[in-house]
C-alpha cells in the first residue's frame, strides 16, 4: 500500500480502526513536528506509545527504546526517523504482528515498499494527521 494507490475509504478505515500509534522517533520537544503530531492524534484520541532510546517520555507516556519492547498490540507504527532506518523499522514492525507501518511527510523508500507491502500495510510520505483532517472530517 503505497499513498498515491491508497483510497480515501481505505485510510477512513485504518484510521477509524487503529486504537494504539506507536510513534518512532517521537521527540519530547514541543516545537519539534514529531511532538505536535502525535499530540494532535493524542487528543483525537489515539493511544501514543513514544519509541525513542534518548528520553524517558512523550506527551505523558512512557517511552521504550524499540519496538520490541512494546507489550500490547500496536495498531499503527508511525515512523518519524529518516528513510536510511525505515528497513529496520519495517522489519521490527512485522516481528510486533503490526498491521500498518505509515511513514511521515519525507520519509520514502521504494526498495522497502517493495520489500515489504506484502507483508504489512505500507504508507509512506504522507502525514498522519494532515491525511486524519482529509479523510475523518
Amino acid at each position: 500500500m503505497y499513498t498515491e494507490q491508497t483510497s480515501n475509504q481505505t485510510f477512513q478505515h485504518i484510521l477509524t480502526e487503529a486504537k494504539t500509534i506507536a510513534v518512532v522517533g517521537l521527540s519530547n520537544k514541543p516545537n519539534r513536528t514529531s511532538y505536535q503530531v502525535s499530540l494532535k492524534m493524542q487528543q483525537l484520541g489515539y493511544k501514543i506509545i513514544p519509541v525513542n532510546p534518548t528520553i524517558k517520555e512523550a506527551l505523558g507516556e512512557k517511552s521504550v527504546a524499540t519496538l520490541s519492547d512494546i507489550n500490547e498490540p500496536v495498531d499503527i507504527v508511525n515512523v518519524f526517523r529518516k528513510a536510511m532506518f525505515l528497513d529496520d523499522i519495517v522489519k521490527a514492525a512485522i516481528n510486533i504482528d503490526a498491521p500498518v507501518v505509515w511513514a511521515q511527510l519525507g520519509i520514502y523508500d521504494e526498495a522497502v515498499f517493495k520489500r515489504y507491502h506484502q507483508d504489512v500495510k505500507l504508507i509512506m510520505d504522507t502525514c498522519i494527521k494532515v491525511k486524519y483532517y482529509e479523510v475523518m472530517s
